[in-house]
């Protein structure tokens, strides 16, 4: 009896395309959580910055300052780790005393779905839309300007989340993700020393948001008129050669 040979047998692949990366938990001793925290979220945090352009460092900041470095109760029940409301939410939910008592918080089944939600939160509303006209390495702006579009209530979140990027140099992260695009974004007593032009700036719109007058930015840039060009770079404050 001659039997037929088998059909080779055949796997369908699933293809997602910008699912998020999953988290790999680091087996290693950490001075702190903070430094485990950091570890374990970072490739994500990363992820996330080549496709939405949120500096790894913010988001790992604020992940660190709204989790309690993954310790609090929305990480650890609800792994929602940017304190992120409900809203118009229609997932699963999670009821937490924050401003007020009892309110409605995301609830993700891992903890990769709420770095993922992070991102679209802040790309899909038009109130964070100013971030991203700041530079990717220039975390103290994306700081501010967090705390400008309502974020967070606390008037001292951009300090919090500046002084953890300095204190674990977590810019570096923004520095792996850029390479020969990263651009260091100096400051002087608190405003950056340099500001690169974008699409709808004027004199008067930058002069009122570094409150120098448009004189003063056309002295210190030898400006004779009132054009700009998208990507020029202007001098916010002298240097001791002005």
């Amino acid at each position: 009896m001659v039997t037929k040979p088998d059909k080779p047998k055949t796997e369908e692949v699933a293809v997602k395309e910008d699912k998020p990366i999953e988290v790999v938990k680091p087996k290693k001793v950490y001075a702190n959580d903070t430094e485990k925290y950091i570890d374990t979220y970072k490739a994500i945090a990363q992820s996330e910055m080549k496709l939405y352009n949120i500096p790894a460092s913010i988001t790992l900041a604020q992940g660190i300052l709204e989790s309690g470095s993954g310790n609090g109760r929305l990480s650890v029940k609800a792994n929602n780790h940017f304190g992120i409301k409900c809203h118009s939410w229609t997932g699963a939910k999670i009821y937490h005393d924050d401003d007020k008592k009892g309110e409605c918080f995301r609830k993700y089944k891992d903890a990769k779905y709420s770095f993922r939600d992070h991102s679209l939160f802040l790309t899909d509303r038009k109130r964070y839309v100013g971030l991203f006209k700041h530079k990717k390495s220039d975390y103290k702006a994306w700081a501010k300007g967090l705390k400008a579009a309502g974020y967070a209530t606390d008037r001292k979140y951009p300090q919090k989340l500046i002084s953890l990027i300095e204190r674990y140099k977590l810019y570096e992260y923004d520095k792996e993700v850029l390479g020969d695009d990263y651009e260091k974004v100096e400051y002087i007593e608190g405003k950056p020393a340099t500001y690169t032009v974008v699409k709808g700036d004027t004199l008067y719109s930058i002069s009122r948001k570094y409150k120098i007058t448009v004189k003063e930015l056309q002295n210190l840039n030898g400006l004779s008129d009132t054009a700009l060009s998208i990507g020029q770079q202007l001098q916010i404050e002298p240097t001791s050669e002005n």
